[in-house]
Protein backbone atom coordinates (compact mmCIF):
# COMPACT_ATOMS: atom_id res chain seq x y z
CA UNK A 1 0.00 0.00 0.00
CA UNK A 2 1.51 3.05 -1.44
CA UNK A 3 1.33 6.21 1.51
CA UNK A 4 0.00 9.43 0.37
CA UNK A 5 0.86 12.41 1.81
CA UNK A 6 -1.60 15.33 1.42
CA UNK A 7 0.08 18.66 2.57
CA UNK A 8 -3.16 20.48 3.87
CA UNK A 9 -5.90 19.44 6.50
CA UNK A 10 -8.20 21.67 4.22
CA UNK A 11 -11.71 19.56 3.98
CA UNK A 12 -12.44 20.35 0.23
CA UNK A 13 -8.60 19.45 -1.08
CA UNK A 14 -9.24 16.20 1.21
CA UNK A 15 -11.89 15.30 -0.41
CA UNK A 16 -10.68 16.13 -4.13
CA UNK A 17 -7.64 13.70 -3.20
CA UNK A 18 -9.44 10.70 -1.98
CA UNK A 19 -12.06 10.92 -4.96
CA UNK A 20 -8.99 10.27 -6.77
CA UNK A 21 -6.79 7.72 -4.91
CA UNK A 22 -9.80 5.76 -3.05
CA UNK A 23 -8.71 2.31 -3.68
CA UNK A 24 -7.33 0.23 -1.54
CA UNK A 25 -3.76 0.67 -2.68
CA UNK A 26 -3.34 3.89 -1.41
CA UNK A 27 -3.28 4.70 2.63
CA UNK A 28 -4.40 8.38 2.69
CA UNK A 29 -2.86 11.28 5.31
CA UNK A 30 -3.57 14.62 5.59
CA UNK A 31 -1.03 16.74 6.90
CA UNK A 32 -0.39 20.95 7.48
CA UNK A 33 2.61 21.98 6.29
CA UNK A 34 3.30 25.09 4.70
CA UNK A 35 3.26 26.86 1.69
CA UNK A 36 6.25 29.28 2.18
CA UNK A 37 4.63 31.93 -0.40
CA UNK A 38 2.28 34.16 1.02
CA UNK A 39 -0.74 33.74 2.84
CA UNK A 40 -2.86 34.68 -0.75
CA UNK A 41 -0.55 33.88 -3.61
CA UNK A 42 -0.96 36.67 -6.36
CA UNK A 43 0.44 34.89 -9.11
CA UNK A 44 0.40 31.77 -10.90
CA UNK A 45 3.75 31.77 -10.32
CA UNK A 46 3.44 31.98 -6.42
CA UNK A 47 0.35 29.66 -6.55
CA UNK A 48 2.14 26.99 -8.47
CA UNK A 49 5.35 27.29 -6.13
CA UNK A 50 3.28 26.19 -3.07
CA UNK A 51 1.43 23.82 -4.06
CA UNK A 52 4.77 22.10 -5.28
CA UNK A 53 6.25 23.55 -1.73
CA UNK A 54 3.05 21.53 0.18
CA UNK A 55 4.16 18.35 -1.80
CA UNK A 56 7.47 18.27 -0.67
CA UNK A 57 6.69 19.25 2.87
CA UNK A 58 4.26 16.50 2.89
CA UNK A 59 6.13 13.91 1.52
CA UNK A 60 8.88 14.49 3.77
CA UNK A 61 7.21 14.94 7.18
CA UNK A 62 5.15 11.81 6.81
CA UNK A 63 7.80 9.35 4.90
CA UNK A 64 5.20 9.04 2.54
CA UNK A 65 4.95 7.36 -1.20
CA UNK A 66 3.34 10.19 -2.71
CA UNK A 67 3.10 13.71 -1.69
CA UNK A 68 0.31 15.88 -3.28
CA UNK A 69 -0.26 19.93 -2.49
CA UNK A 70 -3.05 21.97 -3.80
CA UNK A 71 -2.87 25.49 -3.75
CA UNK A 72 -5.79 28.49 -4.17
CA UNK A 73 -4.95 31.93 -5.55
CA UNK A 74 -5.26 34.97 -7.82
CA UNK A 75 -3.39 36.54 -10.83
CA UNK A 76 -4.09 39.19 -12.73
CA UNK A 77 -4.82 39.76 -16.07
CA UNK A 78 -6.17 43.09 -18.07
CA UNK A 79 -6.20 44.59 -14.72
CA UNK A 80 -8.75 42.30 -13.30
CA UNK A 81 -8.33 39.35 -10.87
CA UNK A 82 -8.92 35.62 -11.25
CA UNK A 83 -9.23 32.98 -9.21
CA UNK A 84 -6.47 30.20 -9.94
CA UNK A 85 -5.28 26.93 -8.40
CA UNK A 86 -2.74 24.63 -8.42
CA UNK A 87 -1.77 20.87 -7.55
CA UNK A 88 1.76 19.80 -7.66
CA UNK A 89 2.06 15.52 -6.99
CA UNK A 90 5.52 14.76 -5.87
CA UNK A 91 7.57 11.28 -5.03
CA UNK A 92 10.19 9.70 -3.71
CA UNK A 93 12.11 9.26 -6.93
CA UNK A 94 12.22 12.99 -7.33
CA UNK A 95 9.25 12.70 -9.57
CA UNK A 96 7.20 16.99 -10.00
CA UNK A 97 4.24 16.81 -11.77
CA UNK A 98 1.64 19.86 -11.94
CA UNK A 99 -1.15 21.11 -13.24
CA UNK A 100 -3.26 23.91 -13.18
CA UNK A 101 -6.65 24.75 -12.70
CA UNK A 102 -10.00 26.71 -13.82
CA UNK A 103 -10.15 30.30 -13.65
CA UNK A 104 -12.79 32.35 -13.42
CA UNK A 105 -12.90 36.89 -13.02
CA UNK A 106 -13.52 37.93 -9.30
CA UNK A 107 -16.14 40.62 -9.05
CA UNK A 108 -14.49 44.13 -8.47
CA UNK A 109 -15.37 44.70 -4.34
CA UNK A 110 -14.14 41.39 -3.69
CA UNK A 111 -10.87 42.11 -5.77
CA UNK A 112 -10.30 45.89 -4.50
CA UNK A 113 -10.08 43.95 -0.85
CA UNK A 114 -7.38 41.23 -1.88
CA UNK A 115 -5.75 44.53 -3.46
CA UNK A 116 -6.31 46.31 0.02
CA UNK A 117 -4.34 43.14 1.38
CA UNK A 118 -6.96 40.55 2.67
CA UNK A 119 -6.79 36.95 1.70
CA UNK A 120 -9.71 35.82 -0.47
CA UNK A 121 -11.33 33.61 2.59
CA UNK A 122 -11.68 36.32 4.64
CA UNK A 123 -13.27 38.60 2.04
CA UNK A 124 -15.48 35.42 1.28
CA UNK A 125 -16.70 34.96 4.48
CA UNK A 126 -17.44 38.96 4.48
CA UNK A 127 -18.96 38.85 1.13
CA UNK A 128 -21.47 35.81 2.15
CA UNK A 129 -21.57 35.83 5.87
CA UNK A 130 -20.57 32.87 5.86
CA UNK A 131 -17.80 31.31 8.46
CA UNK A 132 -15.29 29.14 6.62
CA UNK A 133 -16.16 29.11 3.56
CA UNK A 134 -12.84 27.95 1.92
CA UNK A 135 -13.23 24.37 3.39
CA UNK A 136 -16.89 24.18 1.71
CA UNK A 137 -17.79 25.39 -1.64
CA UNK A 138 -14.94 28.86 -1.53
CA UNK A 139 -15.37 31.58 -3.87
CA UNK A 140 -15.56 29.55 -6.92
CA UNK A 141 -18.65 27.87 -5.66
CA UNK A 142 -20.19 31.44 -4.91
CA UNK A 143 -19.36 33.09 -8.20
CA UNK A 144 -20.45 29.64 -10.07
CA UNK A 145 -24.05 29.40 -8.51
CA UNK A 146 -22.85 26.13 -7.06
CA UNK A 147 -22.36 24.62 -10.03
CA UNK A 148 -18.48 23.72 -9.45
CA UNK A 149 -17.60 23.84 -5.46
CA UNK A 150 -13.75 23.84 -4.38
CA UNK A 151 -13.46 19.87 -3.99
CA UNK A 152 -14.77 20.14 -7.52
CA UNK A 153 -12.12 22.12 -8.74
CA UNK A 154 -9.82 20.34 -7.07
CA UNK A 155 -10.97 17.15 -8.13
CA UNK A 156 -9.84 17.90 -11.69
CA UNK A 157 -6.28 19.11 -10.95
CA UNK A 158 -5.84 15.93 -8.66
CA UNK A 159 -7.45 13.91 -11.70
CA UNK A 160 -4.43 15.81 -14.18
CA UNK A 161 -1.84 15.01 -11.42
CA UNK A 162 -2.96 10.84 -11.36
CA UNK A 163 -3.43 10.59 -14.73
CA UNK A 164 0.55 12.44 -15.69
CA UNK A 165 1.93 10.38 -12.81
CA UNK A 166 0.49 7.40 -14.18
CA UNK A 167 1.78 7.77 -17.83
CA UNK A 168 5.14 9.27 -16.82
CA UNK A 169 5.35 5.76 -14.53
CA UNK A 170 4.54 3.70 -16.93
CA UNK A 171 6.77 5.17 -19.74
CA UNK A 172 9.81 5.01 -17.81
Amino acid sequence: MKIVAIGTTNQAKIAAVKAIFSSGQYALVPTNVPSDVSAQPLSDRETRQGAMNRAKHALEKENADIGIGLEGGVMEIDGELWLCNWGALVDRDGTVITAGGARIPLPLEVANEIRAGRELGDVMAQYTGERNIRHKEGAIGVFTNGHVDRAGMFHHIVQLLAGQYEFFCQNR
